[in-house]
């Protein structure tokens, strides 16, 4: 239903500077793994290309990005040059509302891909801040449009990217305008689990690398009824919680509160 881890480096295209300690860049020199051996490329890149077509595929990225927990990938305003493929760390995307506050519009993962947001008017409509120690794969977007060009699955693919986006971005409004607090955290959980179990890990266990106030910014949540909702599944045998480490015990359960019929 959604779709949510050194130098000076300043961000191509924009005139902020991030902090010495938050952002790193390393060259393709020194860059190992191409994208045709990354544990991650079916997640991220087409798949079923030919050797050449592979090939042609590894020369998209000749940097990689480190970002600092806390760190920003790019800023609301800045100039869109690339979209950035996750290698690992957990990343939110956020706005400023008008009072100040960080609005919650998405969580990300290893395999994901972020930046779709700058397509449209070539800038970032949105704060893009990793939530643990991080590195993206840069991906420039006029070399995409080449390959798409000359590479029909490569085409396909961004499109389908494109696509999952905007079912995401669907599925949080029917979330927000219909949903109770417990179906809302109760989809958060299945949704997280089931895109973490796809890149290898459990189905039943995960460690939250957001806190529950910015889950309850996403959710359109109180913090207070995001820990009380938290508490009323651990009370029910749903789920087990230690800090951040959640067990799902009745994964049924949840799925029968997100399917449920409006009994209002």
């Amino acid at each position: 239903m959604f779709e949510p881890s050194q130098a000076v480096q300043a961000v191509p295209g924009s005139a902020q500077t991030i902090h010495p300690a938050k952002v790193i860049a390393i060259s393709s020199s020194s860059i190992k793994v191409a994208c045709s051996n990354c544990n991650l490329r079916e997640l991220c890149m087409p798949v079923g290309l030919n050797k050449e077509e592979l090939a042609r595929v590894d020369t998209l990225v000749d940097v990689r990005r480190k970002v600092k927990k806390g760190g920003a990938l790019f800023h609301n305003g800045e100039k869109f040059t690339s979209l950035y493929a996750i290698r690992t760390g957990f990343f939110k995307t956020c706005v400023a509302t008008e009072d100040g506050r960080d609005q919650v519009t998405g969580f990300q993962m290893a395999g994901e891909v972020m930046g779709l947001d700058g397509i449209v008017n070539d800038q970032h409509t949105c704060d893009a801040i990793a939530l643990e120690d991080a590195e993206v794969c840069v991906l420039p977007f006029e070399r995409i449009e080449e390959l798409s060009h000359e590479i029909a699955s490569m085409q396909r693919h961004v499109h389908k990217i494109m696509s999952r986006e905007i079912v995401r971005e669907n599925g949080v409004m029917l979330l927000l305008g219909s949903m109770r607090a417990e179906e809302r955290l109760a989809a958060f959980l299945l949704n997280l689990v089931q895109r973490l179990h796809t890149r290898g890990f459990s189905q039943s266990e995960l460690v939250l690398r957001m806190t529950r106030e910015e889950i309850g910014s996403y959710l359109g949540l109180k913090l207070e009824t995001v820990s009380r909702t938290f508490s009323k599944f651990a009370d029910e045998g749903i789920i087990e919680v230690k800090q951040r480490h959640v067990r799902i015990l009745n994964s049924d359960a949840l799925r029968d509160l997100v399917s449920r019929p409006d009994c209002d």
